[in-house]
């Protein structure tokens, strides 16, 4: 791989990320159309982990609140923890904190549902994933199937849910939906945020939660990608081009997380939708040519 080949797959993944055309189906295209070496999926994870930054920056407020609540959570399960020993022992009803008291300790429960099938999907498609990404026809497909998600996204109503009323089975639900959008072609954040504006949620909310739910699902995979890391070599010029690809993705990926929450308070999806349709039509129609 060269620094020129990183650069534009760094500009790729933070263009494609956030904006609703498939960030893994665009790097699965550009490595097949160009004959990019094979540098396996680690560097598709630390190309997430740019774009990973760049949420960061744009939502610190709120990923910060959702740190504090959350070890605020896990101090009053282990006072609950306490006080049901404590009562069992004494013989007494002494009342339990409540757990999820306010909006940030729900969106940050919300958030860990939706981790749950995500996880167990990502684990049991790996390789299915990383099959699919060398066989045009597949990115193709799915890109298609991706325009269709953005104008059902387009035409979809969506509702007024906060995280005080969304519901965790509507979690779990989007939570699967993420998990099955790693296949390449299918947009993670246009298929999460169409599944997000299905199961009723305020638009602006829809994006903010697509962004944060997909953070434990990128660390997960750079740690699941991190315990091979034992057997692989790498040059000090690789780890160099690695960290140049994963600056252009963050610097990318947060203009277009401004941009994609224009789009989706604008309704603006249908222009994603004919390119997606357009890119996977002529991807499908080159794979029969070649086959």
């Amino acid at each position: 791989m060269s620094l020129l080949e990183a650069i534009l797959m760094g500009i790729i993944q933070g263009v494609t990320e956030f904006l609703p055309v498939s960030s893994s189906g665009h790097l699965a295209l550009f490595k097949i159309l160009f004959n990019v070496e094979d540098v396996g999926l680690l560097f598709d994870v630390i190309l997430h982990l740019g774009t990973l930054i760049a949420i960061f920056v744009v939502y610190y407020k709120d990923i910060w609140k959702m740190i504090r609540e959350g070890f605020a959570i896990l101090a009053d399960v282990c006072r609950n923890i306490g006080i049901f020993f404590s009562n069992i022992a004494n013989k007494t009803k002494g009342g339990y904190h409540r757990v999820v008291c306010n909006g940030y300790r729900k969106f940050v429960m919300l958030v860990i549902v939706s981790t749950i099938p995500t996880g167990i999907i990502g684990v049991l498609d790996a390789s299915l994933v990383e099959m699919a990404s060398r066989i045009l026809i597949v990115p193709g497909i799915c890109l298609i199937v991706t325009s269709l998600l953005l104008l059902l996204a387009d035409h979809c109503k969506g509702g007024d849910k906060m995280p005080g009323q969304v519901t965790y089975s509507n979690a779990f639900i989007i939570g699967i939906a993420q998990g099955v959008a790693t296949m390449p072609g299918l947009s993670r954040s246009g298929t999460t945020i169409a599944a997000c504006l299905l199961s009723g949620f305020n638009r602006k909310f829809a994006v903010k939660y697509s962004f944060i739910m997909s953070i434990p699902a990128v660390l997960g995979s750079l740690v699941f990608e991190l315990s091979d890391l034992a057997s692989i070599s790498f040059t000090s010029t690789e780890i160099i081009y690695y960290l140049i690809g994963m600056a252009v993705a963050a610097v990318v990926g947060y203009i277009c997380i401004k941009a994609m929450l224009y789009v989706v308070r604008q309704k603006k999806f249908t222009g994603f939708a004919i390119y997606c349709f357009l890119v996977g039509a002529i991807s499908v129609a080159v794979y029969f040519y070649q086959a």
